[in-house]
């Protein structure tokens, strides 16, 4: 381009290759079979004779098909009418059928124009026929429709002759077919009428032909005479070399023709000359050129790399003469390139742009994770090799766990290496985990630390309170290669984390002024990553210091089941999941998971306060669902309460508290070891798995409500009887489902850990579940409870009916009497008695019928009387002028617990009394008879 290497022509477009070719060449400038011109011809003639083609063969089908059902019609027609013309069927019964109807046979075949006529018996035997030879002979071919009284055409093929017939039933006054009729036309014929149509569609298509082609060959002729016969491959070539020229090169091209008009400017020249747009065809003179750059175009003279003025771009300007073409007069080509930026500028704009995309990468790379060590490793890859030849990164003790730095210290004297990376392994610098020390105040890293900024030693010969620090250490240093050093203090929010280093060995210039700053940022965007990492690690410690204060350690000792847990916080910060196991009053127990939405120290504190609340309504015994729908009433005030204070103020930060608890999830089952029945609800929270002492795995349908705090729904309960050795498998979602798997993937995986045969303990379930779902690092918190089932035998149950009848109090004494002496309880013989006869003396004066009592003997022996009241009693103190009132008072004072719970048609009251050591009451013993009188 700059020094005439292509040719252009004074039109302003690069000369054609043919056009260029020296005589005898051997390349005619014609349209060949290559040329554009030529292939479009033979495309236009190719789809034209196509498309002839295709109307010809159609239009002979269709008159083919034409024919034919013609043939069908006049054969069918003229049947049809022989086989209804009067006295026909009288004929056929003549002794000569052949007599009487052959020349009427012979009639209507001439008047109607087909070949022939025959009448047939019904079984195909011919009375007439237009060859004379055929009567008597059985017609060929399928007759049963027509003899079955359908008339029908068909395209015949056999003997005596192809032909398109048509076969018509005759029929007697009765309407029975007592022959049949055939007339047809010989496929010949038929033929010969299409035929007869063919010199017309011949002599059309070729009409056709000639007018396609001759209109083909006029577009051709024009394209050849525009395209001057060139090739397509060499149009898209001259193509691509034009619009090159115009738009990509990256140098100016300006063609001047020979009276100095401008025939053609590309992109790159308009842009560095500041041409209108219409200066095509314009002189020299009115481009607004510099004089300089003007004249030279005017001169006509050839140049070479001169440089001109362009505002304030320095041109390195080329000048080369076009040949004539075709007559006309020679031209010149001028390209231009912007030399503007020396070489120097250059190198320090692309060092400017490497730091810059150091800058980036650090950015991206340094803090992908919330690890303090591994965040200082990131720093060390960044900087190796581009930047500096070893880089270490010292830390100090409380960042590394997450603690804050002392702040009054405000010197640093030693920090533990946490990271280094180098261009070789075999460095003199101390490895990663020793203790470095800054004792020395002139050495560079000490003086960076003291003055808070970096600190460069160009020259570590020269560094003489380096050496000082450790002789023998900075020797071998030395010795090694290392010259040249830049010491930054990691900082974040005013406080000294720990330190970096960077060292040049292998690269023979060391740092500059320049390196200083670069440094210095580096270590500023690594420092802000170090201390999010370090208040990721103390939240995430203090987040799963909080939530092990706040989850079951160990689970309460109870016989309904036996039971075992896992919980793992996630990876990436601890969440509100939890579990439980509280035992209830009647030898129950309830079994809880639950799910907060979250993660971290808020997600914690939430966990413990659900599960506070549940401890507490589990008190009262409520049934599951109720349960859940007190717990929800009670989030969504905590909610609006939190709510109403974040609104109307803020944290010490400025930033609003976050609180907030809907959205999370609870699963509530209560087992009951004496009926069997488990009773559980959802609030939210996916169903348990249940195994059955056959080892058949199941998922029961639980209806799933709202999660808690949503509100405006009930939720529901389910009932399941559960025989002996049942396995319950509580969870959260978390232990199924991943970013790598769903969760009804993770819910079948479960079923089949669960169903492998061998029974198991529960821990030794926990701990298989684990093995076959838990993720290389969990995403999520999870929390597993799997409880084998256990019964209540019968032998240890005892049951009574109460009549309303004061007097059965004594009996109920005495029953019970004799039952603890079965137990062998007889040292709390007296203290159940006592607390009997005051439950069930309330139970027939306050209550309503049915009144039962019934005693277990589980951990504690368990006293019960229930009736169909809702009523509940109130323990109080009672005056001494009160006749009673007492008796709920000597209840609690004799029992461990006591209390009352609501079923669906009354109450139980309960109290639980230790197996042995029972306490004696204080002074004499009571006249239990005397305290069936006194009531509460």
């Amino acid at each position: 381009m700059a020094h005439g290497g292509t040719i252009w022509s004074t039109q302003g477009i690069a000369a054609p290759a043919a056009d260029r070719a020296e005589p005898g060449a051997g390349r005619a400038l014609r349209p060949g079979a290559h040329s554009v011109a030529g292939q479009v011809f033979a495309l236009q003639a190719v789809i034209v004779l196509l498309l002839i083609a295709a109307a010809a063969l159609a239009l002979l089908l269709q008159a083919r098909y034409d024919s034919e059902r013609d043939a069908r019609n006049r054969s069918l027609a003229a049947a049809a009418s022989f086989a209804q013309a009067p006295g026909l069927p009288a004929a056929l019964e003549a002794p000569d059928p052949t007599a009487v109807l052959q020349p009427l046979a012979e009639a209507a075949r001439k008047a109607s124009g087909v070949d022939f006529v025959a009448v047939m018996t019904t079984d195909g035997v011919r009375y007439t026929d237009s060859r004379p030879e055929l009567i008597g002979e059985r017609a060929s071919g399928d007759l049963s429709r027509a003899t079955g009284g359908e008339g029908f055409t068909e395209v015949f093929r056999g003997e005596p002759s192809d032909a398109v017939r048509a076969v018509v039933p005759v029929r007697d006054a009765d309407g029975q077919v007592v022959g049949l009729v055939s007339t047809g036309i010989e496929v010949g014929n038929v033929s010969e009428t299409v035929e007869g149509q063919l010199p017309l569609l011949l002599g059309a298509a070729a009409g056709a032909l000639l007018l396609g082609t001759g209109g083909a060959a006029l577009v051709s002729r024009r394209l050849r005479r525009q395209t001057r016969g060139l090739g397509a491959a060499e149009m898209a070539r001259m193509n691509e070399h034009h619009e090159a020229v115009l738009h990509a090169v990256r140098e100016g091209v300006l063609i001047i023709s020979a009276d100095h008009r401008l025939l053609l400017a590309n992109d790159e020249a308009r842009r560095l000359l500041g041409l209108p747009a219409d200066a095509e065809q314009r002189h020299v003179s009115e481009l607004g050129l510099d004089p300089g750059t003007a004249a030279l175009l005017l001169s006509g003279r050839v140049a070479t790399d001169e440089v001109h003025l362009a505002g304030d771009r320095l041109l390195a300007v080329n000048v080369r003469p076009t040949k004539p073409y075709r007559g006309h007069p020679s031209g010149s080509v001028m390209t231009l390139r912007d030399s503007t930026e020396l070489a120097a500028l250059s190198g320090r704009a692309e060092v400017a742009r490497e730091r810059l995309q150091m800058l980036y990468e650090a950015g991206v790379r340094i803090g992908t994770t919330l690890d303090v060590a591994r965040t200082a490793e990131e720093l060390t890859e960044v900087a190796v090799p581009r930047f500096a030849d070893f880089v270490t990164v010292e830390l100090l003790e409380p960042v590394l766990r997450g603690e804050d730095p002392a702040l009054a210290s405000g010197v640093h004297t030693q920090m533990r290496r946490t990271a280094m990376s180098g261009v070789r392994g075999d460095q003199p610098l101390q490895p990663v985990g020793d203790m470095i020390r800054f004792e020395v105040p002139t050495a560079p890293m000490a003086a960076a630390l003291d003055a808070g900024r970096a600190v460069l030693a160009a020259d570590l010969h020269a560094a003489m309170g380096w050496r000082a620090q450790d002789e023998s250490g900075t020797r071998e240093a030395l010795d090694y290669g290392l010259h040249s050093l830049i010491s930054v203090p990691l900082q974040a929010r005013g406080v000294v984390l720990g330190m970096a280093n960077f060292w040049r060995a292998d690269t023979p210039e060391a740092f500059d002024e320049e390196d200083l700053s670069f440094a210095e940022e580096l270590g500023a965007r690594a420092a802000v990553s170090i201390d999010n990492a370090r208040r990721y690690t103390r939240e995430h410690a203090t987040a799963v210091t909080l939530q092990q204060s706040l989850l079951p350690r160990v689970l309460p000792e109870q016989n309904a089941v036996e039971a075992a847990f896992r919980y793992l916080p996630a990876k990436a910060g601890v969440g509100g999941d939890w579990f439980d196991v509280i035992p209830l009053a009647g030898a129950r127990v309830a079994l809880i998971v639950g799910d907060v939405v979250g993660h971290g120290v808020h997600a914690a504190a939430t966990m413990g306060r659900l599960r506070t609340a549940v401890h507490n309504f589990s008190t009262l015994d409520m049934a599951p669902d109720e349960l859940l729908g007190h717990l929800d009433e009670l989030i969504d005030r905590i909610d609006q309460n939190e709510s109403g204070a974040a609104g109307s103020g803020s944290r010490g930060d400025g930033s609003a508290e976050p609180a907030g608890i809907t959205g999370a999830t609870c699963l509530y089952a209560v087992y009951d070891p004496v009926s069997g029945r488990c009773t559980m609800a959802s609030a939210g929270h996916p169903g348990p798995a249940l195994v059955w002492p056959d080892g058949r795995v199941e998922f029961p349908e639980v209806p799933v409500g709202l999660p808690l705090g949503v509100g405006g729904m009930p939720f529901e309960a389910v009932e399941l009887r559960l025989p002996e050795s049942s396995r319950l498998a509580l969870f959260t979602d978390g232990l199924l489902e991943d970013r790598d798997r769903d969760f009804d993937t993770g819910l079948a995986m479960l079923g089949e850990v669960l169903a492998r045969p061998g029974r198991r303990t529960p821990d030794e379930e926990c701990a298989d579940v684990l093995a076959a779902l838990l993720f290389p690092s969990p995403s999520d918190d999870i929390a597993l409870l799997i409880a084998d089932t256990r019964r209540l035998e019968a032998d240890r149950i005892a049951e009574w009916e109460v009549p309303p009848d004061p007097a059965a109090v004594s009996r109920v004494r005495q029953a019970s009497a004799a039952k603890l002496a079965e137990w062998g309880l007889g040292e709390v013989a007296f203290t159940a008695e006592l607390i009997l006869s005051e439950l069930v003396t309330n139970a027939i004066r306050y209550g309503n019928t049915p009144i039962r009592v019934r005693m277990l003997r589980d951990r504690s022996l368990i006293c019960e009387v229930s009736d169909a009241s809702s009523t509940s009693p109130h323990l109080r103190y009672a005056a001494t002028t009160d006749e009673g009132g007492r008796g709920l008072f000597l209840v609690a004072q004799f029992a461990d617990r006591w209390g009352t719970r609501y079923t669906e048609r009354g109450k139980v009251i309960w109290a639980e009394l230790p197996l042995t050591a029972a306490a004696e009451p204080p002074g004499p013993a009571p006249d239990l008879d005397a305290l069936e009188d006194l009531a509460w």
